[in-house]
């Protein structure tokens, strides 16, 4: 039997340039044909072009989304992730999904200290009441160049409190910019790390958030026909 697959993990595969080269579906097709399990996470409005696919892998326990909503506040959702849908139109995706019967949830991400934090709440209400079944959060990760890249981000739209931010970060990285160990990369350490999990903690039980359905891995059929010679793979 096969693992999920998850897509937009590492980068989401809905993004603008999707609506013309259509990779993404392609992927979809493929995996409706072999009955694939897979889970994505994605921000794109281009998801609900392949609503029609999502519905049917839906319909057979071979998918979850997850969509990801890093504010509310549409002037700095702007500024974070200029390319990307807008919150409103993100809350769209996610009631579209549950109507469609896509198992979905969401995903607040990043949480940034002093930036974003302040919309945890806000988010996880807003995307109950949208028909998100399951939540989830990562806190700021600043791996490899993007700490560099972040700091001219901070120094551009909020040098007032861009040494405030860092400090909050470093706190939650065990003094550092950035920790990769696993177990504490996506969810920090220490007084404001363990603040936002309580936080989300509460809130999370308050809106009766649950868990989304396993896939189901026992319907793969490998998309080749049967060779008479046999299969080495």
């Amino acid at each position: 039997m096969p693992a999920p697959i998850a897509l937009g993990i590492n980068t989401d595969g809905w993004q603008p340039l999707e609506r013309a080269h259509g990779i993404s579906r392609a992927c979809l097709e493929v995996l409706l044909e072999a009955r694939h399990p897979l889970s994505i996470v994605s921000k794109g409005s281009a998801l609900l072009r392949d609503l029609d696919l999502l519905a049917e892998l839906a319909t057979q326990g071979l998918v979850n989304v997850h969509v990801s909503i890093t504010t509310l506040d549409n002037a700095l959702s702007a500024k974070l992730e200029p390319r990307a849908a807008a919150p409103h139109t993100r809350l769209k995706l996610v009631a579209a999904l549950r109507e469609a019967g896509v198992p979905v949830g969401v995903l607040v991400a990043p949480v940034i200290p002093a930036i974003t934090d302040e919309y945890l709440e806000r988010i996880l209400e807003a995307a109950r009441a949208a028909g998100a079944q399951s939540a989830g959060y990562v806190l700021l990760r600043l791996p490899h160049e993007l700490k560099e890249i972040w700091r001219e981000w901070l120094q551009l739209h909020y040098p007032d409190r861009a040494a405030h931010v860092m400090s909050l970060v470093r706190q939650m990285r065990g003094g550092k910019d950035y920790d990769s160990a696993f177990g504490t990369r996506m969810r920090g350490q220490g007084p404001f790390a363990e603040l936002v999990a309580m936080r989300f903690a509460k809130t999370r039980r308050r809106l009766g958030y649950g868990q989304l359905p396993a896939l189901r891995t026992d319907l793969f059929v490998p998309p080749r026909k049967p060779s008479p010679q046999g299969e080495l793979f």
